[in-house]
């Protein structure tokens, strides 16, 4: 499978923020902050072009205008306090929820009467009431409240002729009446992926919990059992020390080949859980060059899994690192393919010019030694400008490898 990657900074290396929104949800919440700021700033331009309109007091359009900004920006104050309730503690933030609040009351006073609209003197209070943490189900029944009045209300400046007859004094209005509800999707959207967020690290959680307590059983189990044996044996060799010496000294040679076995099998335990399949290793290498700003290309076969992780798990973390540490840090490629000999691993990089005269470190040179201890070729050479090492190991066993490896 063909697996390209971009995630690259425009200016460079990536910042640390720029990876946590890659693995958390933070930028959704600045796409909904964005969307409802933008709704209550494109409403005070259109209430501050109606305000210029219509024939009046030319002190409307200021106080509309300006006093739509100051309350514009209190309203950031109400979506900070929403992003962070998840943190905060039990109770209600009257200190940051009251100020905003007075602002959206102040304004709506103000800009109402200088407007002669009740429709414009409530929209900035109940916009600013549904931006408010409510519990569940409490949130719908504001919205449609406040919905209702300002409908009711528009009706209310309508037959008073306080609004334009026809469309252009139905627009602003039918915009006043909805931003409540726009705002609040929004904000419902932001929530749900917040909920979803919350079980994806919930189980990932479990996943982790369950892992340990299975490795915990198996190591239980095996030095449970192995230990039992141990001590029957140092029991009986002491019984045995002063009637036979010589089944005391056999029943000791038992106790060590015991301990050996519990060792080994200790061994082969944390071998098998530290094992990678392969197709696994190459994605979290591709990953890793993404995070560090590269400009990421790999190519992985489909039965990946099969390769001897033993082998070449060690050659692409170290292939990975060098990359890091001594490429020019732009792009990388990496391929992992069956071939007729067995597998070929290939990784190449752009060189830094720093690097470029400097021999191959004792990183690549291990990669050799390792590679050759198990029959397989590799190559490191530099071509056009790239670094590129090419291994080739032959498909087999991966227990066989792993004996080879160990020499």
């Amino acid at each position: 499978m063909h697996s390209p990657s971009s995630v690259v900074e425009p200016l460079g290396d990536p910042s640390l923020g720029a990876r946590q929104l890659a693995r958390g949800i933070t930028a959704t919440w600045w796409y909904t902050f964005s969307a409802v700021v933008f709704l209550e700033l494109f409403l005070v331009l259109v209430w501050t072009l109606e305000a210029f309109a219509a024939p009046g007091d030319a002190i409307a359009p200021v106080v509309v205008g300006l006093g739509g900004i100051v309350w514009w920006l209190s309203t950031m104050i109400l979506l900070w306090a929403y992003r962070h309730r998840v943190d905060a503690e039990p109770g209600i933030p009257w200190a940051r929820i009251v100020p905003p609040l007075l602002v959206a009351t102040g304004y709506g006073a103000l800009a109402g009467i200088v407007a002669d609209s009740w429709l414009l003197a409530l929209m900035p209070i109940a916009q600013s009431v549904v931006l408010l943490n409510w519990p569940r189900g409490v949130r719908l029944r504001i919205v449609v409240l406040t919905t209702a009045l300002l409908f009711a209300l528009a009706f209310i400046d309508g037959a008073r002729g306080a609004m334009e007859p026809g469309a252009p004094g139905w627009l602003p209005a039918l915009y006043a009446i909805l931003i409540p509800a726009m705002s609040v999707s929004s904000l419902w959207w932001w929530d749900v992926l917040v909920t979803l967020d919350r079980a994806r690290a919930s189980e990932a959680r479990l996943a982790a919990t369950q892992e340990r307590l299975r490795v915990a059983t198996d190591v239980h189990d095996l030095q449970g059992h192995h230990l039992q044996v141990i001590a029957l044996q140092l029991e009986l060799a002491e019984r045995l020390m002063g009637r036979d010496a010589e089944a005391a000294l056999e029943q000791l040679q038992a106790a060590r080949v015991s301990v050996d076995e519990a060792r080994q099998g200790t061994r082969d335990l944390a071998t098998r859980f530290r094992s990678v399949p392969l197709g696994d290793e190459v994605a979290n290498a591709r990953d890793l060059l993404s995070a560090a700003g590269l400009e990421v290309e790999a190519e992985i076969a489909t039965d990946a899994d099969d390769a001897p992780a033993s082998a070449l798990g060690p050659v692409i973390r170290e292939t990975t690192t060098n990359v890091l540490r001594h490429g020019g840090g732009r792009h990388a490629r990496l391929t992992l393919t069956r071939v007729p000999e067995g597998w070929r691993y290939e990784v190449v990089n752009d060189m830094s010019v720093e690097v470029v005269a400097e021999s191959v470190g004792s990183g690549l040179d291990g990669v050799r030694r390792r590679i050759a201890e198990v029959g397989g070729t590799s190559d490191v050479h530099a071509a056009g400008g790239d670094f590129v090492v090419v291994v080739t190991v032959p498909a087999g066993d991966d227990a066989s490898f792993a004996r080879g490896g160990s020499r």
